[in-house]
């Protein structure tokens, strides 16, 4: 009989070969369509009106290639192929990580900083491109810059440094469209906590960088009084433990103490020495900005309260939520300092 573990080092090594035959391929293609942007440029020179030409040359290219080759090979598709070698001229700078799919996507991205952030957070967490698309979609990069500046984002998708703020990686909203989740007036807490806990994978994806889950529900008891946290998770790069409580109605003042409270227990009784504090986040429905800051102390850096969206919204909703964040943020900033 075959020994367990001798069979399953042979199977890790079939599939990582297998893992590696087919990256190999997927980059062989975006070596190739890079070469072919490259020659369709170079070709580009010759003609007088480059504009005019170009056009015209990708135009008779693609009714020679799409008989032969297919329909990958057509007018778009040549004139994606174009713009992927003026965006990525420098061959050796290609990532094998990354699929012709995903650098379709990157290119449609004309911001270089934008462009360079999901390049390097998809090589990064190994997205898929359908993760990459999502989170394009739903703007992660506005979403993390509207607590945080430009710098501080890039230099923690190139790895420079470690997140030290939990508004580094924390997002402002959530968008949980994944769930799956009819539209309706209003949810029960623990509807939504087991539509979390079914997409697990998704969430954590959403929530950032280096979280992973540690339990649902978690128990703690202090003194004769017990008390459920309703999702505990562990943050690898800040090394805290992360406590986070659903509130599906608009959050309140005894909601943020109550959290409050949850962040304590696991600061006192569960972190060991070398753990950083507790980072206790509320997902709620709707907040008032003013009275977070009022509630908290003044140099808290403990306690997030995050509105949650269940449907993918527009662009340009997004784009207002990610304005109405930054505008809250300076204007209850303003109001505090003048009292």
């Amino acid at each position: 009989m075959v020994d367990k573990n001798f069979f399953r080092e042979i199977k890790a090594i079939i599939e990582k070969a297998r893992t590696n035959a087919i990256r190999s391929i997927n980059f062989s293609r975006v070596i190739m369509f890079w070469n072919i942007g490259r020659r369709i440029l170079e070709e580009e020179q010759h003609g007088k009106d480059r504009a005019e030409y170009g056009a015209y040359l990708i135009k008779k290219l693609a009714e020679r290639l799409e008989p032969e080759y297919g329909c990958g090979f057509g007018v778009r598709q040549l004139e994606m192929s174009r713009q992927f070698y003026r965006l990525y001229p420098i061959a050796n700078a290609l990532r094998s990580q990354l699929n012709w799919t995903q650098y379709r996507l990157l290119i449609r991205v004309t911001d270089a900083d934008k462009r360079e952030f999901y390049e390097l957070e998809t090589v990064n967490n190994a997205w898929t491109s359908r993760e990459l698309e999502r989170q394009m979609n739903s703007m992660l990069y506005e979403r993390l810059l509207a607590s945080s500046d430009k710098d501080s984002v890039l230099a923690v998708a190139r790895r420079e440094r470690i997140p030290e703020n939990p508004l580094e990686v924390i997002k402002d909203p959530m968008v949980l469209e994944f769930l799956g989740l009819e539209k309706k007036a209003s949810y029960y807490e623990k509807d939504l906590e087991a539509a979390i806990i079914s997409h697990l994978t998704e969430f954590l994806l959403e929530m950032g960088k280096g979280f992973s889950f540690v339990a649902r529900q978690k128990r703690i008891m202090i003194e004769d009084e017990m008390f459920f946290v309703d999702l505990l998770l562990y943050n690898r790069l800040m090394r805290c433990f992360v406590v986070i409580e659903i509130k599906t109605g608009k959050l309140t003042h005894q909601d943020l103490g109550q959290l409050q409270m949850y962040v304590n227990y696991f600061d006192r009784f569960e972190k060991t020495p070398e753990e950083g504090h507790t980072l206790g986040i509320l997902l709620c429905s709707d907040k008032n900005d003013t009275v977070v800051k009022m509630t908290l102390p003044e140099d808290n850096r403990s306690i997030l309260a995050s509105r949650y969206k269940l449907c993918l919204p527009t662009k340009e909703q997004l784009i207002r939520e990610v304005d109405e964040v930054r505008n809250k943020i300076d204007s209850t900033n303003s109001i505090i300092g003048d009292m």
